[in-house]
């Protein structure tokens, strides 16, 4: 496997910091919110996708939902249209992601794979639950087992 740049690791620090810059105070209004979270990118690993080119694709935890997420390795480039849709392969089957602003020129692909987060006990276990998440995505499925 890759191995992330420091750049890389910069630019997913940042991610989490748009996140919050741009979702903190509404997500604190809703009843999932999780005041012992904060965002965090989790668990990236560098990923060739066939159409858009080298990859990062990992967790994006936040205090109120779980992401799988996918931003470019290098040079983020433009945002592609808001709400646009881009099927990521994985081992464990193909995933809808779309388009969302962060904010600020901050940018990625996602899926919301959980949208409440409130029972999470706090930073460590949210971690554990990336890992998780990541580790069966990123495997193919035990034999006789659809996809995702």
């Amino acid at each position: 496997m890759h191995v992330l740049t420091p750049d890389q690791y910069a630019r997913l620090r940042e991610l989490a910091k748009a996140w919050t810059r741009t979702h903190l105070k509404a997500a604190k209004a809703s009843a999932a919110f999780n005041p012992q979270l904060a965002a965090d990118a989790l668990c990236f690993q560098c990923y060739l996708d066939p159409e858009l080119g080298e990859q990062l694709v990992g967790a994006l935890v936040t205090p109120v939902s779980l992401w799988l997420v996918m931003v470019p390795a290098g040079e983020s480039g433009e945002l592609p249209e808001a709400g646009a849709r881009h099927w990521l392969s994985l081992p464990s089957g193909d995933y809808p992601l779309e388009a969302v602003s962060l904010g600020e020129g901050q940018w990625c692909r996602r899926l919301v794979l959980l949208d409440d987060l409130s029972d999470v006990s706090g930073r460590q276990a949210a971690s554990r639950l990336a890992q998780r998440l990541m580790e069966r995505v990123m495997a193919p499925p035990a034999p006789g087992q659809g996809g995702a």
